[in-house]
């Protein structure tokens, strides 16, 4: 195998774990509609499902790095790995709901430390000439294990619904949302056992003073002249780094950062406070609100993964020869548009409850409670869902939520999935992998590695409100309200951009910190 190849076999064994990340973000978007009436949920409890791996992936996120110097790259990836398999095992066999949660949160760690330390790692093993490519690996991991969450999660659905004999052994069928959490047993293992073939980290080896070995694996990726030229240019970065002196948050409010801090804070808001997470995290809850059914919104959650895995593949493509600025522009707009969309599609929409079709959702008591609903229309989500609230009870309207919603909603939902999958287009072409990009260039050099710690912390926070607050922002605005919302941060947002975000694409980094950061 030539070093080209190797080099690209060692990138794609690191970057599972972008992919596990992302599968592990997105595949409770199929269990919430299961877990919330077999643990009898409040909306904010249903938020905590979902938003409490968020949690701890933050705090992961500033331990990881620290903790990988220490122990080295390879060693914390191969624990982040035992907390995948730990968390979606424990996740599958969860008695109560807080069980669940906790089980999830192990998995944060893991989601966490892997998005730090695979591109991290990727990086520092690969050639100039390759590096882009190889670290882009990670990115695309994370986008094609939210496809394969939303697809992994129809099948279970599709084959439990079957009354094939092998899905019923297998308990398919009453076991829906355990197998989904629990299938990623099967990619962390292999991830586990993947990174035995991966050697350690060069640069980690060199800041250890295992010059010799960390020389025998690079030349592993590239020639011996190159590997001389890289270990002089390694130890003499490690040396400037003791030199320096330690960075503190306090340096962040430096007169000569005012604009870069606020540009990466606004921007780190925006890419989370426009809902990305609502969509990926709760996107067959979303769809069942156009009365569309379970198993078309588990299809059209599909979709929005393949949406997603493309569009991301074209920012990559386009980045450099576009320009940053051009590609938000644009993205944020239709960003805008789509949030606009959602937000009319759901308001025209009418809710009238005929007699004959509540009386194959419901039972016998409940039909008769129901009867003061029959033929009677209501112009909204949130009066229409009260009202069933106030009929059946609570747990009995969440049981039954869906399927009502089926039967008497009056709507376009062609409008609803062309905007969703629009939004996510838009996302994915611009926000979703440009904000990383310009956090990368806006900091100076000196500050760079703390600032970009404080605008992640802030996008991770936001990201957890976002994914706490949307089933009750669901439940008290109702839908139209909800999208019309994030559009309007959306619109903001997109003003900032054009008015404050300069393009950095074709300039050095010392060039853009005299520009941006001048003393």
């Amino acid at each position: 195998m030539n070093k080209s190849n190797y080099t690209t076999l060692i990138a794609l064994i690191v970057a599972l774990g972008g992919l596990l990340m992302g599968f592990d973000a997105s595949v409770i978007s199929g269990v919430v509609k299961f877990i919330e009436p077999e643990f009898n949920l409040t909306k904010l409890e249903l938020g905590w499902s979902v938003s409490s791996l968020t949690l701890t992936a933050t705090a992961a996120m500033l331990m990881a790095g620290p903790l990988s110097d220490k122990y080295g790259r390879r060693l914390v990836l191969r624990y982040a790995a035992v907390l995948y398999a730990v968390s979606a095992i424990a996740s599958a066999l969860a008695p109560t709901f807080w069980f669940l949660v906790v089980a999830r949160m192990i998995g944060g760690f893991g989601v966490g430390a892997s998005l730090i330390l695979a591109p991290m790692y990727i990086a520092e093993i690969a050639p100039p000439n390759l590096r882009g490519r190889m670290v882009s690996f990670n990115q695309l991991n994370i986008v094609i294990g939210i496809s394969l969450a939303f697809f992994t999660n129809y099948l279970i659905l599709k084959y439990g619904a079957s009354g094939a004999s092998w899905a019923i052994n297998l308990g398919l069928d009453e076991y829906q949302w355990r197998w989904m959490l629990g299938l990623e047993t099967l990619p962390a293992v292999l991830y586990f056992l993947g990174l035995f073939f991966v050697p350690r980290s060069p640069r980690w080896l060199i800041m250890q003073g295992e010059l010799e070995q960390a020389m025998k694996i690079m030349v592993q990726f590239t020639s011996q002249e190159q590997v001389v030229k890289d270990v002089t240019a390694i130890r003499k970065s490690i040396e400037s780094e003791k030199s320096r002196k330690k960075q503190s948050f306090a340096e962040l409010m430096d007169p000569s950062l005012k604009l870069v801090i606020t540009i990466g804070i606004v921007v780190a808001i925006l890419q989370q406070i426009t809902g990305i997470n609502s969509v990926f995290f709760y996107a067959p809850m979303i769809f069942e609100q156009s009365g569309i059914g379970t198993d078309a919104s588990f299809v059209q959650a599909i979709l929005v993964g393949l949406v997603n895995l493309g569009f991301t593949v074209l920012a990559i493509l386009f980045i450099d020869k576009l320009g940053r600025k051009p590609l938000l522009t644009f993205g944020v707009a239709g960003i805008v548009i789509c949030m606009f969309t959602l937000a009319y599609g759901f308001s025209s929409a009418t809710y009238t409850l005929p007699e004959e079709k509540a009386i194959s959702i419901v039972d016998a008591e409940n039909q008769v409670k129901l009867k003061a609903m029959y033929e009677v229309t209501f112009e909204d989500d949130v009066s229409f869902k009260r009202a069933i609230a106030e009929a059946i009870g609570e747990e009995k309207a969440t049981e039954y939520e869906s399927a009502l919603i089926t039967a008497s909603i009056k709507m376009n939902p062609t409008l609803i999935l062309a905007g969703i999958l629009g939004f996510v287009a838009s996302f994915a072409i611009s926000i979703g992998p440009v904000m990383w990009v310009l956090f990368s260039e806006l900091f100076p050099n000196w500050i760079r590695g703390i600032a970009i710690s404080f605008v992640g912390l802030i996008n991770s926070a936001v990201s957890f409100l976002v994914q706490l607050a949307f089933p009750v922002q669901l439940e008290v605005f109702g839908s139209t309200t909800t999208f019309m919302i994030y559009g309007v941060f959306a619109f903001l947002g997109l003003i900032f951009i054009i008015r404050k975000v300069p393009e950095t694409k074709g300039k050095s980094l010392e060039e853009l910190e005299d520009l941006l950061a001048s003393k």
